[in-house]
């Protein structure tokens, strides 16, 4: 956290001389105009914005690192190299650990299409009541003669992709650079993070600022306690679904595993998405009830791990949302700004459960409450 500035002759501000008039709408609402003006950009400008959220968000999360070395004699852009070559040569290693794993699990699966379809086309088929047409089968002959029989559609339906995917060229292009735009973006914020703050500070009224100060140290210890318990969660999860389905034999176990543990931060949804999908996959891969009876169990142990040991010490009770709360406000975020929407919305949510207990704080203690 940067300190405070103090008024000095070139921070102070004051009033002109003989202006010793209260404030009124007169005063305050170009300011206001101006206020809604700034959000009224921001809701324009949302579909760039993407790469200045990721990269402010990236900044703020390692920000705390950079401090503690600055704290060991290092400059701050030297910090800022170190964290990035830290996370450079870690994302490194993962893809040449993972991306061989994924090819193995990923042909594997394309191995075992035909027995699918097989055991969809005799068991699964028969067992709900529907009948394919006679001559017509989801063996390799089948689909060859459904291929052939629809050609003329299929090849209709390919220019039809074709078109679209060229006509959206230009924002495939633009995606791909706003990627890029993440790490540079991050490193300037990152670097010149204190300034920022800094300057913010000194914008705030005078006669606001010991209502504000400490309501934005609670915001940020609160925003960044969630944030940062958050990923450590999502990481763990994501770790013991991995673990766990491999040591019951499942042969998807990294994908899924980490999949559930990396969408856990919406409650629940992580827990079903993984438990239907390993499902699936065993049955699909075993053919038997019993390997499914330890696919559960794994899911089971990882949400008791989750309530009541990742999320009270990671998380903490005393910041937590509540999942409905989480769950409207991704909804919210993601109705009113699109996918850059839900990538603020738990932040946001974290910001606002701050100010609501403020307001609730004031709200009992007002007059119109105690009568």
């Amino acid at each position: 956290a940067v300190p405070l500035p103090q008024d000095t002759p070139t921070t102070r501000l004051t009033t002109p001389p003989g202006d010793n008039r209260p404030l009124g709408w007169r005063d305050t609402w170009p300011w206001a105009a101006a206020g809604l003006g700034f959000i009224v950009l921001l809701w324009l400008l949302a579909p760039i914005l993407t790469p200045f959220v990721l990269g402010a968000a990236l900044a703020y999360l390692g920000d705390p690192v950079v401090d503690r070395l600055q704290r060991w004699r290092l400059s701050r852009t030297a910090g800022v190299c170190v964290v990035f070559l830290v996370i450079s040569l870690f994302s490194l290693i993962a893809v040449l650990l993972i991306i061989p794993m994924l090819y193995t699990q990923v042909t594997a699966l394309l191995s075992r299409i035909p027995e699918w379809l097989v055991w969809i086309q005799n068991t699964a088929l028969p067992y709900v009541g529907i009948t394919l047409p006679e001559g017509v089968g989801l063996d390799g002959a089948g689909l060859k003669s459904i291929v052939t029989e629809h050609w003329s559609q299929a090849s209709d339906m390919a220019s039809t992709v074709w078109a679209q995917v060229s006509s959206n060229g230009t924002r495939l292009l633009t995606t791909l650079v706003n990627l890029l735009m993440v790490p540079v973006v991050s490193f300037y914020l990152l670097r010149d993070w204190d300034d920022l703050v800094a300057w913010v500070r000194n914008m705030i009224p005078r006669k606001a600022l010991p209502t504000v100060g400490p309501l934005a140290t609670e915001t940020h210890e609160m925003l960044g306690s969630f944030i940062r318990g958050q990923l450590y969660v999502m990481l763990a999860l994501g770790t013991f679904y991995t673990v766990g389905l491999w040591a019951v034999g499942l042969d998807l176990a990294l994908v899924i595993g980490m999949t559930a543990g990396l969408i856990s931060f919406v409650p629940y949804l992580g827990t079903i998405v993984g438990v239907v999908a390993a499902l699936l996959a065993m049955f699909m891969q075993t053919g038997e009830l019993l390997p499914l009876v330890w696919v559960a169990l794994v899911f089971g142990i990882g949400q008791l791990m989750e309530g009541a040991v990742l999320t009270p010490n990671l998380v903490g009770d005393k910041i937590g949302l509540h999942p409905v709360t989480v769950i409207f406000a991704l909804m919210a975020g993601g109705q009113l700004f699109g996918f850059i929407g839900v990538l603020i919305a738990l932040p946001m949510a974290a910001v606002l459960a701050v100010l609501f207990r403020h307001g609730k704080q004031h709200w009992l203690n007002s007059r119109v409450y105690q009568g």
